[in-house]
């Protein structure tokens, strides 16, 4: 049974209710000038959703700095994420990145309406994706993703404990991840304040929960190729055996082993797909990778980064992966 919305009361929506998207028309009609509402993009890949009935994946009201990496969360307003609803990049040069889209609560049904006035054509949608060419002569694109700051406002530090109890309230997370995340968080702090004493007083030296140091010292060749391709099933291999592939700074060939990726390590997965190219979110640059693959839901579950909802594909190198045969 559909939930209904009461204008302006925004905590109605909680992870899991039904929800309509409102239609085409009426969410052009919420738009300023530029396509956008609050500062955030309505993306030409959500077109697809307009009329459509879903669930609420996760409220968005905090999400992650992707922009400048200082590691603060952003408040975002009357905003969710819907299951399912991901961007397929096909207005953004064809981005793989599969990021979660943000739906405002002004485009669902029974949602506060936007103010009047404004109003974007499907011209405008199109014409925002880009916003301008790099001395070279590359496209620039425009996203939601690299829109985060203007849509966004202020940081949310980790001493603001009113997020984690709305993170309860709305269901966005069970009772007792947010125990175990702010238990991890705690020790965390303490083991950033004993780095000012001495290492044989520190417990693993100061390093921060779950303890992810990469142990090589040369360069980080690949192993031999998998040739992996949507649909093969994989196991993620255990953590000693991936940090053998880690520089100190946990990465290989430039890319980042995040500690979200440690808790599905022995688990089996099916590749969802190679992920070939990706629009750089601090300057909207696409670019090219190779030996990248994103996992059937594998995302990361942000318990080591506060609970953040966008639930974003971690990448994979095939080095980190065992195929295994039907």
């Amino acid at each position: 049974m559909n939930k209904q919305l009461r204008a302006g009361d925004v905590a109605q929506v909680r992870a899991g209710d039904i929800v309509r998207v409102r239609g085409k028309e009426e969410i052009l009609a919420s738009l300023d000038e530029n396509g956008r509402l609050g500062g955030l993009p309505f993306m030409p890949e959500m077109l697809a959703y307009a009329g459509q009935e879903m669930r609420v994946y996760k409220r968005a009201d905090k999400t992650c700095d992707t922009i400048q990496q200082t590691g603060t969360r952003r408040r975002m307003q009357n905003t969710v994420h819907l299951v399912g609803a991901r961007c397929d990049g096909s207005a953004h040069g064809g981005c793989q990145a599969g990021c979660l889209l943000f739906f405002r609560e002004e485009w669902l049904e029974g949602g506060p309406r936007a103010p009047e006035g404004g109003g974007a054509a499907l011209e405008t949608l199109e014409k925002d994706t880009v916003r301008g060419t790099a001395e070279d002569g590359e496209p620039l694109h425009r996203c939601q993703a690299t829109e985060l700051l203007n849509a966004s406002e202020g940081g949310l530090g980790p001493y603001d404990w009113s997020q984690y109890v709305h993170d309860v309230r709305t269901r966005n997370e069970r009772l007792l991840t947010v125990l175990r995340g702010l238990a991890v968080l705690a020790f965390n702090i303490f083991q950033r304040r004993t780095l000012r004493l001495p290492r044989r007083l520190r417990i693993k030296g100061g390093e921060e929960w779950p303890f992810l140091r990469g142990t090589a010292t040369g360069p980080t060749p690949p192993a031999g190729p998998l040739g992996l391709r949507p649909g093969d099933l994989v196991e993620v291999k255990s953590k000693e055996e991936i940090v053998k592939t880690l520089r100190p700074d946990n990465k290989n060939r430039g890319m980042v082993f995040d500690a979200e990726m440690l808790l599905y390590c022995g688990k089996r997965a099916r590749v969802l797909r190679r992920v070939e190219r990706i629009i750089d979110e601090p300057t909207g640059r696409m670019i090219k990778l190779k030996d990248c693959l994103i996992l059937e839901n594998v995302i990361c579950q942000a318990v080591y980064h506060r609970h953040c909802p966008r639930s974003i594909y971690p990448y994979w190198r095939e080095v980190w992966l065992r195929k295994i045969e039907s």
